[in-house]
């Protein structure tokens, strides 16, 4: 991944572009705000869509349900509570939610507006959070986590929850690991100071309240809290650590795809057709549903048998009761008439029914005791799924702080080589200082200043008769007097000296895809976008011989996901290898048509070097 890459968000007064280094971008921590309607969330769909635009996912917190319009334009997976979500999801997803945004490269919408319980959408939230912190320890990828309506999490004036906390973490910390966080918020007086601080970059769209504009003051100067209440809608005043001006006044663009959240009014409200994540995502997300509502289901009917059990054994219990109240006062009343002859003839009778209701009461104990044992089983069953789950949960608790404690001691230990590193170069200056003179003085410096600008002689390239997709390849001549040749003309006019060759197209790629500095390039660019080699030249070759392409088209031709294709589309054009045209297709760059033009030579140098060796 390029260092430097940036992208552009507006414009200063003067009509000068504004852009955005993408690396800070990803991994830094950022924080947009303004009133409503001031253009605070306009600017965070635009940064979205400059980054999924360069290739790079993104997870967007959602709280109210207005940045589904990206899917317009772009392959999102939108998941939460509502029906119109690409899929349904709890707090059981959060891993997954985490492993597609990191792992498979999947922009993420997580639309926590439908959920009618609130707590679940803090715990959906908590957990996807702190798996994107737990991955990234391990994956190092430039990511970023965008966050509506951050003072809802992190209050300035309200306790702070576990979520709030682990927000609060990934600021401090999560930058080290290429974790990234974008807090977004309508009223920063409502917003923890320590995470406003801690923010290497800021966008302050109009606010109007005084509590509000006296924060621009403690963090900018008492000048902008005047200021800030004058911005027109998308203006902002921006301030970064990296911009040398300090603050900026800019005018952010308008965002390419769908405004879902804009206020309703008269006009007719038409939706965009929208693009559809992989099936197969879907599947996988439905399987966790699915185990999940088995999961419930069979807690629901265990609790629903031990309701009976406990039931029952009430009933039992009123029975036994009942039984030893008339067993007790039958032989109460057989020892009361055991005296008297005239009962005599009578008491068997009495006996009986003394031993029939001593039969029922001990059957009826031991359904009670059976009932007993099904019901402290059922109980127990629970119990162990209730300590399983916690146990997990400490244990998980237990292995991160470890962690913590771990990477604490491996940034001193880091920061303690760097202070020797730097030690040791300062022993090493002189010599540099005095190889550097000495390549002055014989003129390498100057050679190597002229290697690093590249500069050459170029020559042009020339389509020869037939096919348009077959390639030509000339060496004109610069004169003023020769004549301007035009690409598929049929007056084409050459110099006499001038030779025309025609080549194969997948021979001359596979000759150009060869050369040791393209394979380089292709190399990184697969390397930072996670495509193969395999995939990249088989890009290139669609590009070159059907010309200019979208990114569907390309994904479509090599049977890649749109994601993918789009990440090492953009990979290729850092390295110079395509450009990206106004129309939004790519096409070759000027680094491999130059390339191109030096096979015929290289061919027939080698050609020389070949026949003097026979010789």
């Amino acid at each position: 991944m390029s260092e430097t890459r940036e992208v552009v968000v507006g414009e200063l007064a003067d009509g000068s572009e504004v852009t955005l280094p993408v690396v800070e971008l990803l991994t830094g921590r950022g924080f947009v705000t303004g009133k409503s309607g001031s253009g605070k969330s306009n600017t965070a769909s635009v940064i979205a869509e400059e980054l999924l635009e360069a290739g790079f996912p993104l997870l967007i917190v959602d709280t109210d349900g207005e940045y589904y319009g990206l899917k317009e334009e772009y392959e999102m997976l939108h998941a939460g509570a509502d029906e119109e979500c690409d899929i349904q999801i709890g707090p059981e997803h959060a891993e997954q939610m985490a492993s597609l945004a990191l792992e498979e490269n999947v922009p993420v919408i997580l639309d926590v507006s439908g959920y009618l319980d609130e707590d679940e959408a803090d715990e959906l939230l908590k957990e996807t959070a702190r798996h994107l912190f737990v991955k990234e320890k391990k994956l190092k990828k430039p990511f970023l986590l965008v966050v509506e309506e951050v003072h809802e999490y992190i209050p300035e004036g309200g306790g702070v929850g576990e979520t709030g906390r682990l927000l609060i973490k990934i600021g401090k910390r999560g930058r080290k690991h290429g974790l990234g966080i974008l807090g977004i918020s309508q009223r920063p007086a409502d917003v923890k100071k320590d995470f406003i601080t801690q923010a290497n970059w800021l966008v302050w769209h109009r606010l109007t309240w005084d509590n509000d504009t006296k924060v621009v003051g403690r963090i900018i100067d008492t000048e902008y809290a005047e200021r800030v209440s004058e911005l027109d809608d998308g203006q902002a005043f921006i301030q970064t650590d990296w911009m040398e001006a300090g603050v900026n006044k800019i005018q952010f663009r308008r965002k390419r795809t769908f405004d879902a959240g804009a206020t309703p009014g008269l006009d007719d409200f038409e939706r965009p057709e929208l693009k559809s994540v992989s099936d197969a995502l879907v599947d996988n997300l439905q399987d966790i549903s699915e185990r999940k509502d088995r999961e419930e289901s069979k807690i629901e009917e265990l609790e629903k048998r031990l309701e009976r059990r406990e039931s029952r054994i009430e009933n039992l219990e009123d029975e036994l009761s009942s039984a030893r109240d008339v067993s007790e006062a039958a032989r109460q009343m057989a020892e009361a008439l055991s005296g008297t002859e005239t009962v005599q003839t009578t008491f068997p009778e009495t006996d009986g029914d003394l031993r029939r209701l001593h039969d029922e009461l001990v059957d009826l104990e031991a359904q009670v005791e059976q009932l007993e044992t099904e019901r402290d089983e059922l109980v127990e069953q629970l119990e162990e799924r209730d300590a399983d789950l916690e146990s997990r949960e400490n244990t998980i608790r237990r292995l991160e702080g470890r962690i913590d404690r771990l990477e604490d001691e491996n940034d001193r230990l880091r920061d303690r080589c760097e202070e020797l590193e730097m030690w040791l170069e300062s022993d090493e200056t002189g010599a540099d200082d005095e190889a550097r003179m000495a390549a002055d003085d014989d003129g390498t410096a100057a050679h190597d200043d002229d290697a690093e600008t590249g500069t050459r002689a170029e020559t042009p390239i020339v389509q020869a008769g037939g096919a348009p997709h077959e390639f030509g390849y000339t060496e004109i001549d610069d004169n003023e007097d020769d004549e301007i040749l035009e690409s598929g003309t049929e007056d084409v006019e050459l110099a006499l000296d001038t030779s025309v060759v025609v080549a194969d197209e997948l021979e001359t790629i596979e000759e150009l895809l060869a050369l040791e500095e393209i394979e380089t390039l292709v190399d990184a660019a697969c390397n930072d976008s996670r495509c193969t080699a395999e995939t990249a030249r088989a890009v290139i070759e669609v590009i070159a011989i059907d010309g200019p392409a979208r990114t569907e088209t390309v994904a479509a031709t090599v049977d890649r996901s749109a994601v993918a294709i789009q990440s090492l589309l953009s990979e290729l054009r850092v390295r110079e290898l395509l450009d990206r045209n106004d129309d939004g297709t790519y096409s070759l760059h000027e680094t491999l048509l130059e390339a191109m033009r030096s096979l015929p030579e290289a061919a027939a140098e080698n050609r020389k070097e070949s026949e003097a060796e026979v010789r």
